[in-house]
């Protein structure tokens, strides 16, 4: 490795490391933290970073009464000793699941009017509380999942699907406690506008497309599509009496960009947020990327080297038919732009997932040197075959450009950053 890509490589490590610091709940829960409660605290929550978020809820309020259930992914626990932390399978739900959110729902209507039920809800929230909706069976819905996560729709009409299967999403968990107790959701968005709605499906707060017509996307989801799923789907549930949450973001995407941002300003290196909610094909994605980067290096526009694009939000993979090899929308969208680059002297690129798991591979993403290509031609590795099979995370493992960071315990989404020198 050439000096100037180990100095590129470390800086873009230093942005990545920076924005998933400011999504880490030990820094950032507290301070969101509403009044102590005069009864008990019951915790309930998912997602990713649920288990972090207990463990520094327990570390902020060591004098309050305190127990509850929070379920996160397998492999993202951390100790606790009040709050009793599950796993579950994510991205597709399992029988841990469908048992961890029924006794989650469970533990909630237990709240009397003296307590707070305190809701820690995190990107991955949607796979880990499993209720499916009678007559929907486990089965049915582990079905509807899969065919969501390849189908390319956008991420807020997955959510729909999901609301409208499931009995804790779109504020089911909030009925569950039925105005007993006070309600406060600490939440991390790993989505695109903070919709929190949108956040593992919105369990605390109203379904806002709770009576809309959803038939379009049966067809959308095609022949596969279990018969009862089909049938709740194109039914529009009665209406429902509406509640006013009380909703903390503690951390998003926009956040973390800023954070990165500041670091990139300290090096002296210009910083540009081009948005935290990019989406998108992941290959067009990098393609558009590509451009802007190749327009700042030749023309100096928006600004002029060095700089650093920087961006977030959620692309989509649509894999269609065939068998598809293994990566993840990180990677795909850097070989796309590897690709589009071309192999420029002054541009190089890292884009990964925050959690630490591109898809449901061991990397967070992956890293663009202006040597990518030539080497990857010294190995004989073709990198439009390997992007025409959805095959990147192969590519990026060959040239040893694969980003590992493990489980980070937070998720903001996903960070991409195009430094041009």
């Amino acid at each position: 490795m050439t000096m100037e890509n180990a100095r590129a490589r470390a800086f873009l490590r230093c942005l990545l490391d920076s924005a998933i610091s400011a999504a880490d709940p030990t820094n950032v829960l507290a301070e969101h933290l509403p009044e102590k409660p005069k009864g008990k605290c019951i915790v309930v929550g998912a997602g990713k970073s649920a288990a972090a978020m207990a463990q520094a809820l327990e570390a902020a309020w060591p004098d309050v009464e305190m127990f509850g259930v929070v379920v996160t992914r397998y492999g993202h626990s951390v100790p606790t000793k009040r709050i009793t932390v599950r796993e579950a399978s994510h991205p597709v739900p399992d029988a841990a699941g469908e048992a961890a959110t029924r006794e989650i729902l469970e533990v909630a209507g237990s709240a009397g009017p003296d307590d707070l039920v305190l809701a820690l809800i995190s990107g991955g929230g949607s796979a880990l509380l499993t209720a499916p909706k009678s007559p929907l069976s486990l089965e049915d819905k582990i079905a509807v999942n899969r065919l969501l996560l390849k189908s390319g729709l956008a991420i807020d009409e997955m959510n729909r699907v999901r609301r409208r299967l499931s009995l804790v999403k779109g504020g089911g968990l909030a009925r569950a406690i039925n105005g007993k107790a006070r309600l406060v959701t600490l939440a991390i968005s790993d989505v695109p506008g903070d919709d929190p709605a949108a956040i593992a499906s919105g369990p605390t707060v109203p379904d806002p497309s709770g009576h809309d017509d959803l038939t379009y996307l049966i067809e959308r989801l095609g022949s596969e599509l279990p018969e009862v799923a089909r049938q709740l789907l194109a039914d529009v549930p009665e209406e429902s009496e509406g509640f006013e949450p009380d909703y903390r973001m503690i951390a998003a995407p926009q956040l973390s960009l800023e954070a990165a941002g500041r670091v990139a300003q300290a090096a002296g290196i210009t910083p540009v947020i081009l948005g935290d909610a990019l989406e998108g094909e992941a290959r067009e994605v990098g393609k558009v990327l590509a451009g802007i980067a190749l327009g700042a290096a030749t023309h100096g526009t928006p600004f002029q080297p060095p700089l650093v694009l920087l961006s977030g939000g959620e692309t989509t993979v649509s894999i269609g038919q065939e068998k598809p090899g293994r990566g993840g929308r990180n990677t795909e969208l850097l070989l796309s732009l590897a690709i589009a680059l071309n192999g420029h002297p002054r541009v190089y690129a890292l884009a990964a997932d925050t959690d630490g798991i591109d898809g449901t591979e061991d990397a967070a993403g992956a890293w663009v040197a202006p040597n990518t290509l030539p080497r990857a031609d010294e190995k004989a590795l073709d990198p439009k075959a390997f992007l025409r099979a959805h095959d990147s995370y192969s590519l990026f493992d060959g040239l040893d450009d694969l980003i590992k960071t493990g489980p980070t315990l937070t998720n903001v989404n996903d960070f991409r950053a195009i430094l041009v020198l």
